[in-house]
């Protein structure tokens, strides 16, 4: 594990916000319990010339704190974030889950009101700033993931040191394929939806803001969205966990959403905001090393034959015009003993069951 933890350390480093001499970086971990990453990190940055900084977080005193926020706090918790803006140069986040419930019962309206009074700052950390966000394997990841904590720590570390240099080249041609597209047809249960993504770029992601990662993302042309798709995985969402989710399109809108629960917490996230019922990115998931959920975003939208197709903001590199407070990655797996689909590009089958069936692509299968 030593060994794998100071390889890991070397891609965040030196690979993922691709530190430099004289940069000043924060290392943000969510518990103590990171504390074996966060040394090997701290030696990584000082190596490379760069100044290291650490804050650690608790997630109960996370949770008094936000119970506890007034619009007064509101507003000082985005001016800090506006400072570290201005001081840091890259960001490393390590979470770590211990409970997925903890801030269930806080308010929402605080949750939105703090949304959107820190979204600019926000945008500005992920679109202009070097960052990457990566879990530490915790005793509830493995949990969720049904292996014994030392099998799933072995299987968390390497699947976050996959050599990304090979999945990048692995993904050219993808990336050209969809460059060249226009239409979208996704089909599957419950599923047959329609959306153009002509002229949007396209995004390989090969370890530098994700660990693990896998995806090649781009964004549908924001009114362009028609039909309906159901998700076959659990998505957290501050402090609830939604399944089934169904959301029914009509020209871009959100017109209807429903899931195996609360419809009405569901729905509360789609009225954050205006954007908060368009899409602002559509991915396949590529990780050949991540074949099953566990229920955490950072693996589940990596999965090998899933997609996902995400209401909220987007991204600058992908730009559809779309901005919310929220940006909810929702997961489709289309693997075969998921119930399979398929997924159209301009009317051609490119992908059935989660395996890509064209010749160019099936060495991402």
């Amino acid at each position: 594990m030593e060994n794998k933890l100071k390889e890991l350390s070397d891609i965040l480093v030196n690979y993922s916000v691709h530190v430099e001499k004289g940069e000043k970086v924060l290392i943000n971990s969510f518990s103590i319990k990171a504390k074996p990453l966060i040394v090997e990190l701290v030696k990584s940055v000082a190596q490379a010339g760069a100044i290291p900084f650490v804050r650690i977080e608790d997630q109960e005193i996370n949770k008094v704190l936000l119970e506890n926020t007034t619009i007064d706090r509101m507003n000082e918790v985005n001016h800090q974030l506006e400072q570290d803006n201005e001081n840091f140069d890259a960001y490393i986040r390590i979470r770590y889950t211990e409970n997925e419930y903890e801030s269930k019962f806080v308010d929402p309206q605080i949750k939105k009101d703090l949304g959107r009074i820190t979204m600019n700052a926000n945008e500005v950390r992920v679109n202009k700033r070097k960052w990457v966000l990566l879990n530490y394997p915790s005793l509830i990841d493995a949990y969720k993931a049904s292996m014994p904590t030392e099998e799933f720590t072995r299987y968390a570390l390497d699947a976050m040191t996959y050599d990304y240099k090979k999945m990048e080249k692995d993904l050219q041609p993808l990336k050209e394929l969809m460059e060249k597209t226009d239409k979208v047809h996704i089909v599957g249960p419950n599923t047959d939806l329609t959306f153009s993504i002509k002229d949007i770029p396209v995004i390989p992601c090969c370890g530098e803001c994700n660990i693990p990662d896998g995806e090649i993302y781009t964004a549908p042309v924001k009114d362009s969205v028609n039909g309906r798709i159901t998700y076959n995985t659990a998505s957290p969402y501050n402090g609830n966990i939604f399944r089934n989710i169904s959301l029914l399109f009509k020209d871009g809108k959100i017109i209807e959403a429903t899931c195996d629960g609360n419809n009405d917490a569901l729905n509360e996230i789609f009225n954050t905001d205006e954007g908060a019922r368009y899409v602002g990115e559509f991915s396949f998931g590529v990780n050949p090393l991540i074949t099953e959920p566990i229920g955490d975003i950072l693996y589940d939208e990596k999965i090998s034959g899933s997609i996902h197709f995400t209401p909220g903001k987007c991204y600058d590199n992908a730009y559809n015009g779309n901005s919310s407070a929220i940006h909810w990655d929702l997961v489709l797996i289309q693997q075969e003993r998921f119930g399979g689909g398929e997924i159209y590009l301009d009317d051609v089958l490119v992908r059935k069951d989660g395996k890509f069936v064209l010749d160019c692509l099936k060495h991402l299968n």
